[in-house]
């Protein structure tokens, strides 16, 4: 574990897949402390997949293989390269076992940095071979819902930097999505999409993407602010585990997505697959601003 600190948050990270334990702001904590009863995980990496490949299988160049639900980084233990009060930095390379699973190299690094009230989630992966690389990166952050009752219907409000002409595709069947159907998603004249309890009973998964929004806040029932992120990624999915009245919500950016439901192709071929030539690197960065 790591902790980093400055005058207004309290950040601890884990070595193992690199990922967030805690956010605090004074004694109020806002990440999820993954309770395996609604979901035991708090803000892993998805890498090299996001989401599900169709039937947990395959394709490069012709050769399957098998890969699990976000891929595998989020269950490794990543080296720290750096470290300092308002900073750390972890990386993660491949190896024999990952390139049974997994046949490209790659170098990971994730880092988190500190600035007054927010918190800056870095990625950057290298293609250190001489061939194209070819994955996927995304982020899973769950909070935890402000003044949580579970009796109560509401849960708060999300608003997002764009108000119209907004559409979502949805979970078709094993993890997988039918790309094809765009569902309205319709904001009330307020500009705030209420979250309620059973809002995800019926839908799993909001994702939007073709980079529709680059900003999401999420307000309390009485409508105040509590946190908002700020990503450029083409892919987000809101997500709170279907039929177990979760105390939180997951606010995703993602740059790849499931595969379409069916989808037999190859690897490389993907939506919205990263492309990365010998040498290159890909850097992004996703902002959590805590109010």
């Amino acid at each position: 574990m790591h902790t980093l600190k400055n005058e207004v948050l309290t950040v601890t990270v884990s070595d193992h897949g690199a990922e967030l334990q805690s956010i605090r702001k004074g004694e109020t904590e806002y990440l999820w402390q993954g309770d395996p009863a609604y979901w035991g995980r708090r803000s892993p990496v998805l890498f090299p997949i996001v989401g599900s490949v169709w039937e947990k299988r395959y394709r490069v160049d012709g050769k399957e293989y098998e890969l699990g639900q976000h891929g595998f980084a989020r269950d490794m233990d990543f080296t720290l390269v750096y470290a300092s009060d308002t900073e750390v930095r972890y990386r993660l390379e491949s190896d024999e076992e990952t390139l049974k699973k997994y046949p490209f190299r790659f170098v990971l690094e994730i880092a988190y940095r500190l600035h007054g009230n927010s918190l800056d989630v870095i990625w950057e992966v290298v293609n250190p071979s001489d061939g194209e690389l070819y994955f996927q990166i995304g982020a899973h952050p769950a909070f935890i819902y402000p003044d949580y009752d579970p009796e109560k219907q509401e849960r708060g409000f999300f608003v997002f930097d764009r108000k119209d002409g907004l559409e979502c595709i949805r979970i078709k069947e094993k993890g997988c999505v039918d790309a094809l159907t765009k569902h309205p998603l319709v904001i009330p004249e307020d500009g705030r999409l209420p979250i309620e309890r059973d809002t995800f009973d019926a839908i799993d998964t909001i994702m939007l993407q073709d980079s529709q929004i680059g900003r999401v806040d999420m307000l309390r029932a009485d409508g105040s602010p509590w946190l908002a992120l700020r990503f450029d990624a083409p892919v987000v999915g809101i997500w709170s585990p279907p039929g177990k009245v979760a105390p939180f919500i997951c606010i995703e950016p993602w740059y790849g997505r499931c595969d379409r439901a069916g989808y037999e192709g190859e690897y490389k071929d993907k939506d919205w697959m990263n492309h990365l030539a010998p040498g290159e690197k890909f850097s992004s960065v996703y902002t959590i601003e805590i109010a």
